[in-house]
């Protein structure tokens, strides 16, 4: 059985090694093993597809039950799994250090933090308190006994606030607080995702499968990106042939999407 020591020196190694590679972001059980499956190194889990598999929007889950979410996530393979823990569930720095704790309890070795604060009228956290959050997580990490990379994530972009200015100095400040990973979710050209990496000396995610720029794996690792995550892009893939397939049901009592479903003996082959 591999242990949570051989996941995080093999997730570390991940990000040390040539090029880009890609963690994608299962929502349950059946997904990470499929992901498993097909090849892929490690996983990441993604708190809007969990969230969408509970019939939930995304930022309603709570702490307690994202925990009991990700250990299930990491039973299912033997796979290093890095987790979306939004803002750790808290403003304070010392509840985002328990949420670390927790994570690592849950079997992880990566997570990200992200500095949204969730308030409409107040989206991102104020520079100095994000870096004290960011610092609280690497304090919690950096005293462990095997590697577990976390992920600092600046989501400007994400609340309707598309400076790259302030995102690399955001992204500059959590390197300096013990980040080991940077990731600036919703960046929109080829040139910004150029400046974020040269900005920065960790190694940097970039997520597809959001709306705006569609880079290959080859041209992300061209520009220096490390790590390529598709956040909840599977989930909303997925989702989109299910209501595809009821609304040709419904509207016209029809079902032709049938042909497009994977047959039933290669999915129960891969289980």
């Amino acid at each position: 059985m591999t242990t949570q020591e051989d996941k995080g020196r093999a997730f570390r190694a991940l990000h040390q090694g040539e090029g880009a590679f890609i963690i994608p972001n299962p929502w349950d059980v059946g997904t990470a093993r499929l992901l498993a499956h097909l090849g892929f190194a490690a996983l990441a889990t993604t708190s809007a597809g969990y969230a969408f598999s509970v019939g939930q929007r995304d930022s309603t889950i709570g702490r307690e039950a994202m925990m009991a979410h990700v250990r299930t996530l990491v039973a299912a393979t033997e796979l290093p799994v890095s987790a979306d823990l939004e803002n750790g569930f808290g403003d304070d720095p010392a509840t985002v250090a328990e949420t670390l704790r927790q994570a690592v309890a849950a079997g992880l070795v990566g997570a990200s933090i992200e500095d949204a604060t969730g308030r409409p009228e107040a989206p991102l956290y104020a520079l100095p308190q994000a870096v004290e959050r960011i610092r609280a997580a690497a304090e919690v990490v950096r005293a462990l006994p095997f590697p577990f990379m976390l992920t600092a994530r600046a989501e400007n972009y994400l609340v309707g606030r598309p400076d790259l200015d302030d995102t690399i100095a955001r992204l500059q400040a959590y390197q300096a607080a013990g980040a080991d990973v940077l990731y600036a979710p919703g960046l929109t050209s080829r040139d910004e995702i150029a400046a974020v990496v040269r900005a920065v000396d960790r190694p940097v995610n970039v997520v597809m499968g959001l709306q705006g720029v569609r880079l290959t794996l080859a041209e992300l690792s061209a520009l220096g990106v490390k790590r390529v995550s598709v956040g909840s892009a599977l989930s909303r893939a997925a989702l989109g042939a299910f209501l595809r397939a009821a609304r040709e049901m419904r509207a016209h009592g029809s079902f032709t999407f049938a042909d497009e479903a994977v047959g039933f003996d290669e999915i129960s082959a891969m289980f």
